[in-house]
């Protein structure tokens, strides 16, 4: 039923501009979706006149699905439905289609329990507010199962440890098993809270023995938003399961999410490195973890590469200089020279990044040297990626390095025997020229773009010329 009888509405309004009496309904059903609140609360306030015209039938078949698929709002704006709603019943056809309002009404119901369920003593809980939120949980329509899902941690803390235990913790199981995907996405995002806000005593015995092989399923979920949901709590676990937990049962599941085809899984990941590090340590993660990401940056699909390549920076944030260092610089400098350009393109934008993040003292150390070595390399593409890499980690050095290290690479390769080479000479020399000393501009780098400006390629001649233009070295 879900989104059918909702486009039906619509298209039988978006088909109704001519006809004076439908026409104002269609305004109404816009308001509907209307950011604004209060246009909202106007179009809500005036359903009776959208069931009037519509008739009993289209109401039940067509209008009260269509709310139930489309509102799902602030609380100001599902209070004035329910108002609404209530005084549905003849509009609907009389008491005995009264059922087909129900489905709106008990969403309304779970939000309901969640307020009353704070304000209760524990004694009237089970009688007053559990068996609406057992159904609830249960719930024919996939909205309300939802709403269950995604109040659960308000849930589990107004209820309190032992309800917890005995109810909530197998309604969550079926929430994570739920067959619609927007109900297990909603329940992956609370794992981690819910087991966060589990009592004490019984925590981990809980987790491991109904919740995580819940998480085991999904993390291989169909969908894919499911899986990026428990991607970006799933890290969280590891501080509440301790380090053997870790290295046993969770690790396993990181590896298979780090591989995962959407890159949101694989960027969720990445991104909460850190939480795990803090509980296994670095040695633990590198043998573990470490060995997927090399094999993701060597993998023989470019698009793969590319995608580890993006994360490089955030990584190296996660892991720290010396781990970089020591596992990961090889995979950057190997980049440089990959056979795929958009590969060599963001691998030169990966160091910029990089250097922002660790500083110009690390890149003369580190970086700069092996940059400035391929400008011998018998293969001009690669040498070309040494200008580019020039380009792109001038300002990020500064002056001093960009003028007494890089500057003279780039002068001695003006001199190159391929004319695409000379060429980007003359275009880095043009955006490295504000970075470095003026003397050196006026000494070093006038001389060598005249030069340039007379070659026999026309393109080193034009982009010399451009150069000393922009550079006002004429």
């Amino acid at each position: 039923m879900r989104g059918r009888a909702g486009n039906s509405v619509e298209a039988e309004m978006a088909g109704a501009e001519g006809e004076d009496s439908l026409y104002p309904i269609a305004v109404l059903i816009d308001e509907l979706r209307n950011e604004d609140v209060q246009l909202r609360l106007n179009s809500i306030k005036k359903l009776s006149t959208i069931a009037l015209a519509l008739g009993v039938e289209r109401t039940r078949t067509e209008l009260i699905p269509f709310l139930t698929d489309t509102i799902y709002d602030e609380d100001e704006v599902l209070l004035a439905l329910a108002e609404q709603l209530g005084n549905f019943t003849m509009l609907v056809g009389g008491p005995e289609y009264v059922h087909c309002l129900l489905d709106s009404v008990r969403l309304l119901a779970v939000e309901a329990c969640v307020s009353i369920a704070t304000l209760l003593p524990q004694e009237d809980l089970e009688t007053l507010v559990m068996s609406t939120l057992r159904q609830a949980a249960e719930d024919k329509s996939w909205r309300v199962r939802y709403m269950v899902a995604d109040k659960f941690s308000e849930l589990q803390k107004a209820v309190g440890p032992e309800i917890t235990k005995n109810d909530l913790v197998p309604a969550f199981q079926n929430l994570l098993k739920d067959c619609e995907a927007e109900v297990r996405a909603a329940a992956a995002n609370k794992v981690k809270e819910f087991c966060e806000n589990l009592p004490e005593d019984s925590r981990e015995t809980l987790i491991m023995s109904h919740v995580l092989p819940c998480v085991k399923e999904l993390v291989s979920d169909t969908n894919q938003h499911v899986k990026s949901a428990l991607a970006s709590v799933i890290m969280g676990l590891s501080t509440i399961l301790g380090k053997d937990n870790t290295v046993e049962h969770l690790l396993p599941l990181f590896l298979v999410q780090l591989k995962d085809e959407c890159p949101e899984v694989r960027l969720n990941i990445i991104s909460n490195l850190d939480c795990v590090n803090e509980v296994i340590g670095i040695r633990q993660l590198s043998q573990s973890l470490l060995p997927a990401i090399v094999e993701l940056a060597e993998d023989a699909k470019w698009r793969v590469r590319l995608a580890i390549i993006e994360y490089m920076p955030l990584l190296a944030g996660q892991l720290g200089v010396e781990f970089f260092d020591e596992k990961l610089n090889s995979l950057c400098m190997a980049w440089l020279v990959d056979h795929v350009y958009a590969i060599r393109e963001a691998a030169t934008c990966n160091l910029m990044k990089l250097v922002e993040k660790f500083g110009a003292e690390w890149a003369q150390n580190t970086i700069v040297p092996k940059v400035l070595g391929m400008s011998n390399d018998p293969n001009y593409l690669h040498r070309m990626t040494t200008l580019f890499c020039i380009k792109a980690l001038s300002e990020a050095c500064g002056q001093e390095i960009t003028t007494k290290h890089m500057l003279p690479v780039v002068l001695k390769m003006s001199n190159d025997q391929v004319a695409n080479v000379r060429f980007n000479v003359a275009k880095c020399l043009q955006k490295i020229g504000p970075v470095i000393d003026s003397n050196a501009l006026q000494a070093e780098v006038k001389p060598v773009l005249e030069k340039l400006a007379t070659d026999q390629d026309m393109d080193v001649k034009y982009f010399a010329q451009e150069a000393i233009s922009v550079l006002a070295l004429a």
